[in-house]
């Protein structure tokens, strides 16, 4: 989630002047640049668990699963931003030649943390709802099992579904995959279910 502006006014090309050679990623919107916080290891954990499990699923498709470092743009209001993970499926569109900021996504998948929960459920959301190519949005919980699901409707409303079992299998139809919440939550034993809940959808 950003963290601080670094400087008062930049332009979008100024910025990525600037993030094409910095060492660590930010964010920009309204003509500032936001620092990006560093990722814990159940983070870490849980993003290259996701990454792997829909890459083999989608190798003889003409799709591309992306990690934190592929940039997204939201056009419409001329914001760059690093989704944790993110699926293309048929041609993809970037914004030039460098083919290092995507313009349409399909599945946007992010990872909570106490930091970033309410900007991830907040402003960041109704920001990736301006990208008209994004069929799906999916929030993860690290501490806890929990998985909730966003699929765009033709009326432009959201269906929301929530899974907190690490028995269920979440089906992202978007793009033809299953994410099975066992896999996602594997070799992190520190992570239970929450008590007496069950699946909505």
């Amino acid at each position: 989630m950003p963290i601080e502006p670094q400087k008062s006014f930049l332009t979008a090309a100024e910025y990525l002047e600037i993030e094409r050679k910095a060492e660590y990623k930010s964010e920009y919107f309204n003509g500032e640049m936001f620092a990006m916080a560093g990722a814990s290891r159940p983070h870490n954990r849980i993003a290259t668990t996701i990454s792997r499990v829909l890459d083999t699923q989608l190798l003889e498709r003409d799709c591309n699963v992306y990690g934190s470092d592929m940039r997204v743009k939201i056009k419409k209001i001329n914001k760059y931003t690093y989704p944790d993970v993110v699926i293309t499926c048929g041609k993809e569109l970037f914004e030039d030649d460098k083919v290092d900021i995507l313009l349409n996504p399909i599945v946007i998948v992010e990872i909570l943390s106490d930091s970033t929960e309410a900007y991830d459920r907040g402003r960041k959301f109704q920001h990736y709802q301006f990208i008209e190519s994004l069929a799906e949005y999916i929030l993860i919980a690290q501490d806890a099992v929990r998985l909730e699901q966003y699929v765009r409707q033709n009326d432009r409303t959201w269906l929301y579904s929530e899974y907190q079992n690490l028995s269920d299998i979440v089906k992202l139809e978007s793009v033809g995959c299953e994410l099975a919440l066992r896999e996602v939550y594997a070799k992190m034993p520190n992570i239970e279910p929450q008590p007496g809940i069950q699946s909505q959808s």
